[in-house]
């Protein structure tokens, strides 16, 4: 891989997380800033419209797309610093 294509993926990423942020599909750790997933199906299609509908500049809707289910597939619904409630 270029440093080009090193370039554009992580740019595709902090898209994608953005864009999956702006949907309301992740959520933040207050205490510890990892991201998590909201676990709503709405909001998981919203970003996936936007994924379909508005790529970013120099990517296509497919690329656009597979950087969102990336994100979502690399993150859980709890924070992996926090405890577990008993």
């Amino acid at each position: 891989m270029t440093p080009m294509e090193r370039t554009k993926m992580r740019s595709l990423r902090a898209w994608a997380i953005s864009v999956l942020d702006e949907a309301g599909a992740i959520r933040e750790c207050e205490e510890h800033c990892w991201i998590q997933d909201r676990a709503d199906p709405h909001a998981r299609e919203r970003a996936f419209d936007m994924a379909r509908s508005h790529p970013p500049l120099g990517s296509t809707a497919k690329e656009a797309i597979a950087a969102i289910d990336g994100v979502l597939e690399g993150i859980g619904e709890v924070c992996p610093e926090c405890l577990p409630e008993d």
